[in-house]
């Protein structure tokens, strides 16, 4: 009787936790391997400020309103909205494409647009309460008529494939993820046509050091490779991406950039609550990206600084 007893509480208490717990955004941009049990819904709003260029002043801020339901305890839909939020006026010419959307010397962006939406799956293959590792996998398709650095009009299809490893231990209180994500672009403007491979990784790590409460730490690491057609004609210094099923090719790096800094969580029993900051503390690219000083500045910032709020339903 009292294992049966035991049993019971554990399989009790496992059923908390995974439901406090459950698809809670501890970081930035690693998130853990948890889905939504079956006929959950949650509404997250996210917000990541990027600021800073390596000339004149950079805001932009990324909004994202986000719908979760869950079909199956191990696979959740999502849908999400792209608000994008430019505020600058960069000085140097060879930073673009800002410095030409703006208008040049002395000129200025400041408009927020809706810039896209985004539809995901992510399906729950191990748990980590239950299996040794915590194991998920998700696909997205992502639309966007602006682009996400200069505000400017583009035509771009995405689809993206994650995995997502977690474990946890002391009794869940400590948790540590591995995030790695590949999204294939194929992106137009006037004149130019860009199919481009990016690579997203991320290392985390949260504590729950009293009740309701964690701190954690992020590092991500950002990429894309790339060599963009003007014009009908490819840059011959560089190798080409291409994801057709008959011609993949990773082509060559354009930039890189890493990303570290801590995040701080606040739960309850249907909403939570994460900040988070990120400084760039390496990049670079290739010799026509705008990189000085071991940092990438045309397609990365100084720092990130995000807030994510959730509300769950069940």
């Amino acid at each position: 009787m009292r294992k049966i007893l035991l049993k019971m509480a554990a399989a009790i208490g496992l059923s908390m936790v995974s439901q406090v717990q459950a698809e809670e955004g501890q970081w930035m941009y690693a998130q853990g391997s948890d889905t939504l049990p079956k006929g959950a819904m949650e509404y997250k709003l996210g917000v990541i400020s990027r600021r800073g260029k390596d000339s004149g002043d950079y805001v932009f801020n990324d909004i994202r309103p986000e719908i979760e339901y869950g079909i199956t305890d191990r696979l959740t839909l999502s849908a999400e909205l792209m608000v994008f939020d430019h505020d600058y006026s960069v000085d140097d010419p060879e930073l673009n494409p800002m410095y030409e959307t703006q208008g040049g010397e002395g000129g200025r962006f400041e408009r927020t647009q809706v810039g896209g939406f985004e539809l995901g799956l992510k399906y729950n293959v191990l748990s980590v309460y239950k299996d040794p590792v915590g194991l998920a996998f998700k696909m997205g398709y992502e639309n966007r008529n602006k682009y996400r650095l200069d505000g400017a009009d583009i035509n771009q299809d995405s689809f993206t494939i994650s995995t997502i490893l977690q474990k946890n231990f002391l009794d869940n209180r400590l948790q540590f993820v591995a995030n790695l994500k590949m999204e294939m672009e194929r992106r137009t403007s006037p004149g130019v046509l860009e199919e481009e491979i990016a690579f997203d990784g991320s290392l985390a790590a949260a504590y729950r050091f009293a009740p309701k409460w964690s701190a954690g730490l992020e590092f991500r690491h950002q990429s894309d490779y790339l060599n963009p057609q003007e014009d009908g004609v490819f840059n011959p210094e560089l190798d080409r991406s291409s994801f057709d099923l008959s011609d993949f090719r990773i082509g060559s790096q354009h930039q890189r950039g890493n990303y570290l800094g801590p995040s701080l969580h606040y739960a309850e029993k249907k909403w939570w609550i994460t900040g988070s900051v990120l400084w760039q503390v390496a990049g670079g690219g290739s010799q026509f990206s705008f990189s000085e000083n071991d940092r990438n500045w045309d397609e990365h910032e100084r720092v990130h600084v995000g807030a994510t709020i959730g509300f769950e339903f069940d």
